[in-house]
């Protein structure tokens, strides 16, 4: 009998631990009021106006960059007019790059091209976006890159997560990825990229 008290300790320590980890599992998952559908086009006109960008792989445009959010416009020939909107850090003047979008209605309006300069193609695929279009989920091809925008500037920590989870079904390498500094007081927190950084 005394021989079984330290494998009666261990279950008792064990199983709080394992049931709070269950716990943690089962609230990644995304309400169901709030889950997405890639089987719909997306709609341009919900998807145009103001996106926070709150987690992305960095990239050498976008490193190190803060208070960052794209605005979206919707011209009559059915381009989209992108401004990307940046700080080199909180106490740097804010800054803007312009770009423009071509969108390809035959995928349902997700995927884009993109040019930067006016002269650097790229693409992208809006992967996700939320049914009420509160968040999106973007993609790069061979998902080299990635970005959760927002409408809002602050995300919890567990809405993160389930976003991010989201992107690595899509093969994105989420351990690239990284939450983008909207406020100062964000600085120094963990799973923050740093300001200025490159």
């Amino acid at each position: 009998m005394p021989a079984l008290r330290p494998f009666a300790l261990a279950l008792l320590i064990s199983t709080p631990l394992w049931c709070q980890a269950q716990e943690e599992t089962a609230s990644t998952a995304l309400p169901e009021a709030l889950q997405p559908s890639a089987e719909h086009p997306l709609d341009l006109d919900r998807y145009m106006g103001q996106w926070y960008v709150i987690g992305r792989i960095a990239n050498p445009v976008e490193r190190g960059h803060v208070a960052s959010r794209h605005d979206y416009s919707l011209d009559e020939d059915g381009k989209v007019r992108i401004t990307y909107h940046f700080r080199e850090s909180f106490e740097a003047p804010p800054q803007a790059l312009n770009l423009r979008a071509s969108v390809d209605d035959e995928s349902g309006n997700r995927r884009w091209r993109t040019w930067f300069y006016k002269v650097v193609p790229t693409r992208t695929e809006v992967l996700e976006v939320a049914p009420d279009y509160s968040w999106a989920l973007i993609g790069y091809p061979g998902r080299d890159m990635a970005w959760i925008l927002a409408r809002e500037p602050e995300m919890s920590q567990v809405r993160y997560f389930q976003l991010s989870s989201r992107l690595a079904e899509h093969g994105v390498n989420t351990d690239r990825m990284r939450r983008v500094l909207q406020e100062p007081e964000q600085r120094g927190r963990l799973g923050f990229e740093a300001a200025g950084r490159r």
